[in-house]
């Protein structure tokens, strides 16, 4: 029944197995006694249930990857073959006032115009650093960052918006197409306040005359007493923008680094100096609104007034006068610098009562000292007020505020700080009868939002007599080297004597022009110079009017 028929025999059951009949020489004695038996039913359902197993695993686990990982999958498939990569946009260009490029996109990258004075204003760019992901973890790797200046400052104007493109690519990495997802949106442009033609004149003549008269550095700032435009901004030394930009030659870098006079110091905005006789024109007002003192009352400078020694009764305490000025009225005390004058109405003297260091400090706060001016730029350095807290925090040993302190606190000396950009916004409330400005260098229009306007709230009326007191400065006092037939300037300078011997000078000067309808106001300041130095920051804006008569006249008018 089993037979199947083959050739001319049958085959049976057991000729299919290999035994002793079919293999020649087996050794059939190894089985005797074994019985042959079939395979039982508990191995076919042990391996049934085996297999059905491992058939439902591999099912699940394929429902699994398409349903419930599949997006992620098709998504790593799609990366495999697509490759996201942004498109960096072309950083804004920086133009001065005039339109002049000075900071563009070259073909080497980011590039600087090679003018003097416009690094510390321009600042340079570099790639993040840790501490800029840190700032915004949003930024690119690709990207180029500003690290200094207006390149910090507006870096997000500047930088513009990164676009996105994709790449398909074959198995050997080759691109095979690109589309674009999303455009770049390339950075804004900047168009400065800035002239850069009187920027670098301006630099230039501070520095020649910081190196002829040994003085450590320096700084000066022209501005437009209506609005705040910066029409120049000097700081001496200064670095090269596209030396920093480009990260070298290292020796240069290296020299910045080491240079004592610190030319990373941006000394417009942040250099902190004693202001010396440049706030007496604000002292004065404070004495003529609070009925201190009438403008045309005399005092007399004999050279010095001394006072009772709170230390040792049978001595006195001597405060000098530069030289002895004889009798001077306000207009005078202020054309020559009176210190005994402004001593007097400062800190009260004999029948004088005098405005007392709250008031000083209250009107000094009228003008914007003491604070930030609120410039366009980071790293700006806020001045300091005398005040017996001042005093008490920085003179452990000799806490408390005396008549003295108040004495020398009118003639801008003792715990008075002030930047250069601070006493161009003071120079300009002057100008403008109390009007405090906002220094602004974007020339952009609508760039700015709507601040409001502070005002020193004085009568117009002692803002003439303080006028005409710096106009005599010029016509007949201490600032006589900027008079012009043609250019009428109001002036007021300063000697601030600094370290401990007072072997060293800071030179100031503060004014504006033209005096019967100002347009700018300016400040210059050179830093610690030989004492008893004749030439400095007057003269130093000698140089600058000349030139700038010639030239521009334009700015003078």
């Amino acid at each position: 029944m089993f037979g199947r028929k083959k050739y001319d025999h049958k085959i049976y059951p057991d000729e299919i197995f290999l035994d002793s009949k079919n293999i020649s020489g087996f050794d059939t004695s190894q089985f005797e006694g074994r019985l042959e038996k079939p395979i039982g039913k508990k191995t076919f359902i042990y391996m049934g249930t085996l297999i059905g197993f491992l058939g439902l695993f591999l099912v699940l686990r394929i429902f699994l990857l398409q349903i419930f990982e599949g997006e992620k999958f098709t998504a790593r498939s799609e990366r495999n073959s697509f490759k996201k990569e942004n498109i960096i946009p072309l950083r804004g260009a920086i133009y001065d006032s005039s339109g002049t490029p000075l900071v563009w996109n070259g073909e080497e990258g980011r590039t600087y115009a090679d003018i003097p004075g416009l690094g510390h204003i321009l600042g340079y760019t570099g790639l993040p650093s840790k501490e800029d992901f840190k700032k915004n973890p949003d930024l690119l790797s690709e990207n180029i960052v500003g690290k200094d200046g207006l390149e910090e400052k507006y870096d997000e104007v500047l930088k513009g918006i990164a676009g996105v493109k994709l790449t398909e690519k074959d198995s050997q990495s080759n691109p095979v197409s690109e589309s674009v997802q999303i455009l770049p949106q390339n950075g804004r442009n900047l168009t400065l306040t800035i002239d850069s033609k009187v920027q670098s004149y301006l630099y230039t003549t501070m520095e020649s005359v910081a190196k002829e008269r040994n003085f450590e550095g320096g700084a000066a700032v022209v501005m437009d007493v209506s609005d705040g435009n910066i029409l120049a901004m000097a700081s001496v030394p200064e670095y090269s923008s596209k030396v920093l930009s480009e990260g070298g030659p290292a020796s240069l870098i290296s020299g910045y680094i080491n240079d004592k006079n610190k030319p990373f110091l941006n000394r417009a905005i942040s250099g902190l100096y004693a202001p010396g006789s440049i706030v007496k024109p604000f002292v004065a007002l404070a004495a003529l609104n609070e009925r201190i003192i009438s403008p045309g009352k005399k005092i007399l400078s004999t050279g010095s007034i001394s006072i009772k020694n709170p230390f040792f009764p049978d001595k006195k305490s001597i405060f000098k006068d530069w030289k002895a000025h004889g009798w001077v009225d306000m207009r005078h005390a202020l054309a020559v610098s009176s210190d005994v004058y402004f001593y007097e109405i400062g800190g009260g003297y004999q029948d004088i009562r005098g405005l007392g260091i709250n008031k000083i400090y209250e009107y000094a706060k009228k003008f914007g000292l003491g604070e930030k001016t609120g410039i366009d730029l980071n790293g700006e350095a806020e001045g300091t007020v005398p005040n017996p807290q001042v005093k008490e925090k920085n003179n452990l040993d000799d806490p408390l505020w005396r008549v003295g302190d108040t004495y020398i606190s009118a003639i801008g000396q003792g715990y008075f700080l002030t930047t250069p950009i601070e006493m161009a916004v003071y120079a300009s409330s002057i100008a403008n009868n109390g009007k405090v400005v906002v220094p602004r260098l974007i020339k952009n229009e609508n760039f700015y939002s709507e601040v409001p306007q502070k005002n020193a709230g004085i009568s117009e009326e002692y803002f003439k007599i303080v006028k005409e007191g710096m106009r005599m400065a010029v016509t007949e006092g201490t600032a006589q080297g900027l008079s012009y037939p043609d250019l009428k300037i109001a002036a007021k300078t300063g000697t601030a004597e600094v370290g401990g011997k007072k072997n060293f000078s800071h030179s100031w000067v503060i004014g504006f022009y033209p005096y019967e309808n100002p347009k700018y106001a300016f400040v210059a300041v050179l830093e610690k110079g030989p004492a008893g130095n004749t030439i400095g920051a007057p003269y130093a804006m000698k140089q600058f009017f000349d030139w700038l008569k010639l030239y521009h006249p334009e700015y003078t008018r």
